[in-house]
């Protein structure tokens, strides 16, 4: 599974799919939650009218599918 450090490792893709699967997020306000995840978090659940505890579990499904995209990459390249 692919965690959040992971996932700020290479931000700038990581927030074009963000801003794909959470279409409210706005480019500007994505650099001042780059490292934090409770802000991604607090972040999220402002501009999706979400509770804390639907962010959370938002980021964590995301975090998941990204993990499987990540582990299909690996092995449709053979690595």
């Amino acid at each position: 599974m692919m965690n959040w450090t992971d996932l700020t490792n290479d931000w700038n893709a990581a927030c074009e799919r963000a801003k794909r699967r959470f279409p409210n997020l706005r480019d500007k306000d994505m650099m001042r939650v780059l490292k934090d995840r409770k802000g991604f978090e607090a972040y999220l659940a402002e501009r999706h009218q979400l509770t804390i505890n639907e962010a959370h579990e938002e980021v964590e499904d995301f975090l998941f599918t990204e993990g499987l995209n990540r582990e299909f990459s690996r092995t449709a390249l053979g690595k």
